[in-house]
């Protein structure tokens, strides 16, 4: 059975539930997008429902970020992706892509209950982005220079950790 996740931004002033089988922040992303929309450290997103998006309160206070690829290069385009985001204290709340209309990736960060697991290893991926003067998470972990073999609803069902 899916689990609510129940999330907000930093102020408060946007609150929202959504359903997800894949709730274990296991994937940190250390691209340049996550790492200047989410902090240094980069971005861990979830896996839920879009169809189960439910925003409480705030919607007026509902940005949307579409991220530049390539930026500063010939190849530059903006991405299909929208991060939304408060427009009063800059929370990161959810990823949305066109492309699989199915799917929302809130971001971890965003979560207030149920208090999320921590996962016994964690993936990073997009290495081949990030700066020296970012620092990995310690503990045990698996790095990818750009991203692992396994979606998130394969790596939690590996780990028996996917929720039906």
């Amino acid at each position: 059975m899916p689990i609510e996740l129940e999330g907000s931004c930093h102020c408060g002033i946007v609150r929202f539930k959504v359903l997800s089988s894949t709730p274990v922040p296991y994937q940190l992303c250390v691209c340049s997008i996550c790492r200047k929309v989410g902090g240094v450290g980069g971005s861990i997103n979830l896996g839920a429902y879009a169809k189960t998006l439910n925003i409480a309160q705030g919607r007026g206070h509902i940005g949307v970020y579409k991220a530049v690829l390539d930026r500063d290069t010939p190849h530059e385009s903006i991405a299909s992706s929208e991060r939304h985001f408060c427009t009063k204290c800059s929370a990161m709340l959810w990823l949305y892509d066109e492309n699989w209309p199915d799917l929302l990736h809130p971001f971890a960060s965003a979560i207030d209950k149920p208090e999320l697991e921590a996962p016994e290893e964690m993936v990073v991926v997009k290495l081949d982005s990030k700066p020296e003067c970012v620092r990995l998470p310690e503990g045990p972990r698996q790095t990818y220079q750009h991203y692992g073999p396994d979606s998130i609803k394969e790596w939690h069902k590996k780990h028996g950790k996917y929720l039906d």
